[in-house]
């Protein structure tokens, strides 16, 4: 009932209702994404700042850590089991990377024409990119075992050639572990080669088949060009992949980690045995920095060649 001075109710508003529609929707979305950017903070961002400050510490779990500035990365430069691991590190990435994505891409490009039964062979292409690292690589080892238990050079012997020692000699046990490598992510590789070939338009081949290409100028001049998105993404992601490798190295060499005279060692190992074999935490940090520095440059150099070609 109003009162006599003929004033009407007074609404009340709050200060949801004064902002407009679009500021609300901004206010909600960053609502929703706050749950996920404080969880990636926690999990990704502050043990990332931390092993940075750790790298300038002295620190075993039992005594605070101290603080030594750049005595960790000191001791790592002048230490020569760290550049032995480092030139396997590059040898996994140099040379698996490439061997890799060309073997992907051949067989993704013949696969993509198969039509009989084409669902079942992709699927067992991929069957060993879900298999668990550790029991693909101890089935791999067992390959490589001397006769009468190892495959391979069971098939040796019947043929009439000499056992080869494998993980055993300096010389093999590192291109050894690298075709496990190459062979466990290949079904990811050839599974992303066929969806980019997949997307490219049927239009493109007809016109170039009407122009009077032949194969070979079509994958040169179509097909190679209209897959560098794709192969800007799997050169980034199997390079990274190779500079982390870890579980086939540490599960096929599990009598003598590393191989004989680390001879396949790489960087992820190494830190591992720093950190919870010798409890150094500080060293280990200060070898997890280096790796991230060598991730970090080689897939910004690689994004920005690929690009830029």
């Amino acid at each position: 009932m109003s009162s006599g001075t003929g004033v009407g109710p007074v609404e009340k508003t709050g200060v949801w209702d004064r902002f407009t529609i679009g500021q609300k929707r901004v206010i909600w979305a960053w609502a929703f994404l706050a749950v996920p950017i404080v969880f990636y903070v926690g999990i990704r961002f502050y043990p990332t700042f931390q092993a940075f400050w750790l790298s300038f510490t002295n620190w075993d779990l039992l005594r605070p850590a101290r603080f030594i500035g750049l005595a960790n990365y000191q001791k790592m430069f002048a230490d020569p089991v760290f550049w032995k691991v480092f030139q396997n590190t590059f040898s996994y990435l140099i040379i698996g990377t490439p061997v890799s994505l060309v073997v992907s891409f051949v067989i993704a490009y013949y696969l993509d024409r198969v039509r009989f039964m084409h669902g079942f062979i992709r699927a067992l292409y991929f069957l060993p990119f879900l298999t668990t690292a550790a029991a693909m690589a101890w089935v791999w080892r067992w390959f490589y075992q001397p006769v009468p238990i190892g495959i391979i050079n069971g098939f040796l012997a019947n043929v009439g050639l000499p056992s080869q020692p494998f993980l055993r000699s300096m010389d093999q046990a590192l291109p050894a572990i690298m075709v496990t490598a190459i062979w466990a992510g290949l079904g990811f590789q050839i599974i992303i080669f066929m969806a980019g070939l997949r997307a490219i338009p049927q239009t493109f081949y007809e016109a170039a088949r009407i122009d009077g290409l032949g194969e070979w100028a079509i994958l040169r001049k179509i097909t190679l060009p209209l897959l560098k998105p794709t192969t800007v993404f799997l050169v980034v992601f199997s390079s990274i992949g190779f500079l982390r490798i870890f579980d086939q190295v540490y599960n096929m060499t599990t009598n003598d980690p590393g191989g004989p005279l680390n001879s396949t060692k790489p960087l992820v190992l190494m830190i591992y045995q720093t950190a919870f074999s010798s409890y150094d935490m500080g060293y280990a940090a200060a070898q997890t920095v280096v790796l991230f520095t060598i991730l970090l440059v080689v897939s910004l150099l690689q994004l920005w060649v690929l690009r830029k070609r």
